[in-house]
């Protein structure tokens, strides 16, 4: 099993994190210091990562959270800050699916499946994810295919988006917008480039998993058949 996915399936991180891990110089194989993304690694290998023992995760764990404002979406904070993570009740070493900003709520994924996560958050699958957005303005209809066009954000053009206007007054106008990349801060910033904040905004879906009725702070595990679900996407 090559090295990104064997650390990922142990539930250190995302795979793209682990190779982050791995090329960094924290990951040592058999007592040598390992930065080959190549590498395999076999049964009786001894691998460390911040000279820590990792062991094979056998227990594949997925949840779905309803992430209230005022947490981050990673396993541990540097900051103190508090984490989703924290909010699930085992003892499987879980980390997100992607990410939901400090300041957003809603459908977050969390798991130690790193093939799934690598799946879900790779931008080559275009998995859509469905968002509630507030902002405090109105937006007018060239604005709005301004938006859906994709619009280019610090040198990089986004993927194109579909926006719907739920309701609009001279206050705020509240939209549903799918999104099919996931970058940092995303909706954030594009209505930032037209001069509107975004006041409020929820996740409701990632592809067809809905958020459902799941209160704030609240987690389910995932079905199979949601699983397999997401698996074949």
């Amino acid at each position: 099993m090559r090295i990104n996915k064997f650390l990922a399936n142990s539930g250190i991180a995302s795979r793209r994190k682990v190779e982050e891990y791995i090329t960094s110089g924290r990951v040592k194989v058999n007592g040598s210091v390992n930065t080959n993304l190549a590498t395999d690694i076999k049964e009786d290998d001894v691998v460390l990562v911040d000279d820590n023992l990792v062991t094979l995760t056998t227990k594949l764990e997925y949840y779905a959270i309803n992430k209230p404002k005022g947490f981050v979406s990673t396993a541990s904070d540097d900051r103190g800050r508090k984490t989703v993570v924290s909010l699930i009740d085992t003892k499987a070493r879980i980390y997100p699916v992607g990410r939901l900003d400090y300041d957003s709520e809603g459908l977050l994924l969390l798991t130690n499946d790193g093939d799934l996560t690598n799946k879900l958050t790779h931008p080559k699958h275009n998995i859509s994810k469905t968002y509630i957005v507030r902002i405090d303005d109105k937006l007018s209809e060239s604005e709005k295919q301004k938006l859906e066009g994709g619009i280019v954000l610090e040198g990089y053009k986004l993927h194109p988006c579909n926006i719907s206007i739920i309701q609009q007054n001279l206050k705020f106008t509240e939209l549903q917008i799918v999104i099919y990349e996931g970058r940092n801060r995303e909706i954030r910033k594009m209505f930032n480039s037209i001069e509107k904040n975004v006041i409020f905004l929820k996740r409701i879906k990632i592809a067809d998993l809905s958020l459902g009725n799941l209160k704030r702070g609240a987690y389910r595990v995932l079905t199979n058949k949601e699983i397999n679900y997401l698996k074949n996407l």
